[in-house]
């Protein structure tokens, strides 16, 4: 289960829809196994595509150093898809290299309207299991 702020969640559609039509992703840090998502970490898209995303890597390596200075890990990985639902794709599951992180995906496809699709998943192994998402105050 993934227990985050009504913050974080607007926070992350915000960001969704501001790179709309292209996939916003980022991160949300938390003390290291702590699974308690605090600091959100935008980060480029370094595809720029409607349909894909891929973190650049020297912006990883930067932002992963600076959670491990920090005593943090990335305890939520999210993005979203602009045409399809929140789902992971096999490309998404083939990338899921963090098995202690919540996979966030977020779907502002286009027959939503002003509403946002928010699923959170655990992948391991290849494994998708989608689990709930609660949203604190």
């Amino acid at each position: 289960m993934l227990t985050i702020s009504r913050e974080l969640v607007d926070k992350i559609i915000e960001h969704a829809r501001a790179d709309h039509p292209d996939e916003a992703c980022g991160v949300i840090a938390g003390p290291i196994g702590s699974d308690s998502p605090e600091r959100l970490i935008p980060m480029e898209n370094a595809e720029r595509s409607p349909t894909f995303y891929r973190f650049d890597s020297l912006e990883q390596l930067r932002v992963w150093r600076e959670m491990d200075d920090r005593d943090e890990e990335p305890v939520v990985i999210y993005h979203s898809h602009t045409s399809t639902e929140a789902y992971p794709s096999r490309t998404d599951i083939s990338y899921a290299a963090e098995p202690n992180a919540h996979y966030v995906l977020v779907s502002t496809r286009e027959e939503l309207g002003e509403k946002a699709e928010f699923r959170s998943y655990r992948i391991i192994d290849g494994v998708v299991r989608e689990e709930e998402v609660v949203v604190t105050s």
